[in-house]
């Protein structure tokens, strides 16, 4: 069994900042996406939320701290 890292609790720590800044980013924008067409609102919430989100960076941060490479 593998010795437990600085780098889980540091990862858990970044991710949980970067949502809150990411949350906060997207409310300030609220006010501007809330007058485009619903359409436009549904695809931005979805490459805002997920792709950029959740599959680009996170991707990188959970493998980070699984095995201390960023690749």
């Amino acid at each position: 069994m593998n010795e437990p890292t600085w780098r889980k609790p540091a990862g858990v720590l970044a991710i949980l900042v970067l949502l809150t800044l990411w949350a906060i980013g997207v409310a300030m924008l609220s006010g501007v996406i809330g007058g485009w067409h619903w359409l436009l609102q549904l695809g931005f919430y979805l490459i805002a939320g997920i792709a950029w989100l959740w599959i680009l960076p996170m991707r990188a941060m959970l493998r980070w701290m699984e095995t201390g490479h960023w690749r």
